[in-house]
């Protein structure tokens, strides 16, 4: 296999609702999300059969987690194990953005079975 390289400004975009786009690299045994969420975005309770790692590049983002609330910042990274139920909302007026890691990859976004973030 070969290294492949990829610009984030090169990657298709992919709108999910009016507050909500990603792109998305898939690789053979995990991907990476990068997703925008604007301001009053909020992606409802959900959980995965997965870990999951999102470390934001801008804006703040207040995740709920079981009985907790979590809030991160730029150049923080919040992980969630699996199982665990959370949502994510944007903190304030200014949008948002993350990467995600999933490992392994997230089939329903990869097949677009995503309903929860699809307004679904």
């Amino acid at each position: 296999m070969r290294a492949q390289k990829y610009s984030w400004d090169e990657m298709p975009e992919e709108t999910l609702n009016d507050t909500l786009s990603r792109k998305m690299v898939v690789g053979e045994k995990e991907m990476l999300c990068w997703l925008k969420l604007k301001p009053g975005c909020v992606v409802p309770m959900h959980s995965h059969e997965h870990e999951q790692i999102s470390h934001v590049l801008q804006g703040r983002l207040r995740f709920f987690i079981d009985d907790e609330t979590v809030e991160i910042g730029p150049g923080e990274t919040l992980l969630i194990p699996p199982h665990v139920p959370h949502s994510v909302e944007v903190v304030g007026d200014e949008t948002a953005i993350d990467y995600d890691i999933f490992s392994p990859i997230r089939e329903d976004w990869v097949d677009g079975t995503d309903d929860y973030l699809r307004d679904g």
